[in-house]
């Protein structure tokens, strides 16, 4: 079962040993709410973790870094999260990481693949999930591709809907909208997303912090899990 959820930006320049002391405190909003999470990740006493990223590496990496700095962790292939009803924890005191890469398929797909990740977690275990992912690359002219008017508007609208815990607004958005918005996590999310639905979670939105000082959308909001 699911003990915490999250939703988590990935861009390396967050780590202190990639991103100079200038570009961090240009994100210190970002940094502070992910270092806000990691004792509630911790509280939370995860046997497992999901990540769900578009990326490997950093899509992996920075997230465990903030959020499970204070955990002892075993990373395991992508192919192990589907044998998760029959997994016994091996290491004592050691939390199994699951990362698991979207792919090109549509936002309701992943939601759908969520839901199938959902059937197969041991309901005996707390478990944890990372849905990493940055929100639109194009905010700014400067940016990394550049600015596009539905960048801003793709931000926002997704954490309207969020918000509201509209699903369905978030399963429907535009595929042209998406694509001029150039977002990077939003199949990651509906992963998440599919997920609780699919345990019958209920949880409370939360939103951490938005920025995006160097073109990129970060968005960092917490899945505030109610016990049954």
């Amino acid at each position: 079962m699911l003990t915490f959820a999250c939703i988590s930006p990935h861009p390396p320049l967050i780590l202190p040993t990639v991103g100079s002391a200038e570009d961090r405190t240009k994100v210190k909003a970002t940094i502070s709410s992910l270092e806000s999470l990691a004792p509630k990740l911790a509280a939370a006493k995860p046997e497992f973790i999901i990540v769900s990223s578009p990326h490997p590496d950093w899509g992996i990496q920075v997230p465990l870094y903030f959020l499970a700095h204070n955990l002892q962790f075993t990373i395991y292939n992508l192919q192990s999260i589907f044998n998760l009803s029959n997994f016994k924890l091996k290491i004592e005191n050691s939390a199994a990481v699951f990362p698991i890469l979207t792919t090109l398929e549509s936002p309701k797909e992943h939601y759908e693949l969520g839901k199938i990740i959902a059937r197969s977690l041991p309901r005996a275990q707390r478990g944890g999930w990372i849905a990493s992912g940055d929100m639109s690359h194009r905010l700014k002219e400067d940016g990394p591709y550049g600015l596009h008017p539905s960048g801003p508007k793709f931000d926002q609208k997704f954490i309207e809907l969020l918000k509201k815990k509209d699903t369905e607004g978030i399963l429907n958005l535009d595929p042209d909208f998406l694509e001029e918005a150039g977002e990077c996590g939003l199949r990651s999310f509906c992963m998440l997303l599919g997920a609780l639905e699919e345990l019958k979670i209920t949880w409370e939105p939360e939103i951490l912090s938005y920025e995006g000082p160097f073109g990129v959308g970060y968005l960092v909001a917490n899945f505030k899990i109610k016990k049954a």
